[in-house]
């Protein structure tokens, strides 16, 4: 266990070799890639949720629907904070003074919560520097964040929804609600209280909205209402509310983490197959090739959602728990990192992360102690370069990038 321990700090923190490798031939990050969701947000809609959901009136925020918080731009900035420190022990960033304009790039998608952490974000990675955000003009859709609605990347409908399917499984929707009926039960006892009918989310069966060429398949009935339910729990405590606050009160940390199933469920189902990613993500991929490629930048931080995040994580098919989080949710301010490496004949190597904040470094918002964020090494299936399990060649990554 300790080696372990030790083993993934010395990772974490930039160690030259890797696992299984000789240290008098090491392994030198030389180009990183950030995906990164933006921050703790309010829910996009005001009310929050259809009032047949629950007859309570949800907590009020400080902020519009959907826009960055006070609170998420400052556990934001204090991930600029770790990873300008990360980058230069890369010697990635210059240990002092400013980064040359073509040493970073860092692409927003035109919501005010995506500009909004991309600035929190550049604006502790290098204090004091201006470093320029590549975004449309707020609320004007860019479609390098939406490749599919807007023509860049359209989808073949049969196949995505066959995808979709496949991933739900035997049996279909009515076995997944089977499947899910206590953390259902659950849910509906934190939205109304004693039962009651016409409350909650359990009641209409799950179903299935079809693909079109512009449009990806959606979930209807109880996983999408569950799903939707349980990230506003979860923003709510990841943005600092009293416990009194979330849920009414009748909700526990254990109960928001557990729900948190249904969200990534969600992603599970409509994100992570490579039918439906490939073609969402199309645009964004050439943002990570360019910046993994030689003529890159140094660093390249994209700041958009949860969607993108489940994107790229089905491409690669990798895995992540961040604590405080159910498997797989993409975190407020998490990242998919992915580090370029080379070795001293000049061969190229990928390798993956998932850098986030646990769900009480949220809450706080305060300086990370000295382990820092939750930073996780991931396993791509497929992928043994050098004999380390996980570990690509630039071309096997750039190839699962479709």
């Amino acid at each position: 266990m300790k080696l372990r321990i030790g083993l993934g700090l010395a990772l974490a923190i930039g160690s030259p070799a890797v696992a299984g490798t000789r240290p008098a031939d090491p392994l030198v990050v030389d180009r990183v890639v950030l995906l990164m969701r933006h921050g703790v947000r309010p829910p996009t809609k005001a009310p929050a949720m259809p009032p047949e959901v629950t007859p309570e009136r949800w907590p009020d925020w400080p902020v519009q629907p959907g826009w960055l918080t006070p609170h998420g731009a400052t556990a934001v900035a204090r991930l600029g904070t770790a990873d300008g420190a990360a980058l230069r022990r890369h010697r990635l960033l210059p240990a002092r003074g400013c980064p040359a304009p073509a040493a970073i790039r860092i692409v927003a998608d035109s919501d005010q919560r995506t500009i909004a952490t991309a600035r929190a974000w550049a604006a502790t990675l290098a204090p004091g520097c201006t470093l320029a955000i590549d975004h449309r003009p707020q609320d004007v859709a860019d479609p390098r964040f939406n490749a599919i609605e807007s023509g860049r990347a359209p989808l073949d409908p049969a196949k995505a929804d066959a995808a979709v399917m496949a991933d739900v499984g035997p049996g279909g929707f009515a076995a997944l609600d089977a499947r899910y009926k206590p953390l259902l039960a659950r849910l509906d006892a934190i939205l109304c209280g004693t039962p009651r009918p016409g409350c909650g989310v359990s009641a209409t069966p799950t179903g299935l909205a079809p693909a079109r060429a512009d449009k990806r398949p959606k979930l209807t009935g109880a996983i999408d209402r569950a799903s939707t339910a349980a990230q506003i729990l979860l923003l709510e405590t990841a943005e600092g509310m009293p416990m009194a606050q979330i849920g009414w009160g009748r909700a526990t940390l254990a109960d928001v983490t557990a729900l948190g199933a249904f969200h990534a469920l969600e992603f599970r189902i409509l994100a992570r197959p490579r039918a439906v990613a490939a073609a969402n993500f199309a645009a964004l991929a050439d943002i990570v090739r360019e910046g993994l490629a030689d003529s890159g930048p140094q660093v390249t931080m994209i700041s958009g959602h949860d969607t993108n995040i489940a994107n790229l994580g089905g491409l690669f098919d990798v895995h992540w728990r961040v604590p405080g989080f159910a498997a797989d949710d993409p975190v407020p301010g998490g990242a998919l990192v992915l580090e370029r490496l080379h070795d001293r004949t000049g061969k190229r190597y990928v390798r993956l992360r998932y850098r986030a904040q646990t769900l009480a470094q949220l809450r706080r918002a305060a300086p990370f102690g000295p382990k820092g964020p939750h930073d996780q090494n991931l396993s791509v299936p497929g992928c043994n370069a050098r004999g380390v399990a996980g570990l690509c060649t630039l071309e096997e990554a750039i190839a699962r990038l479709g």
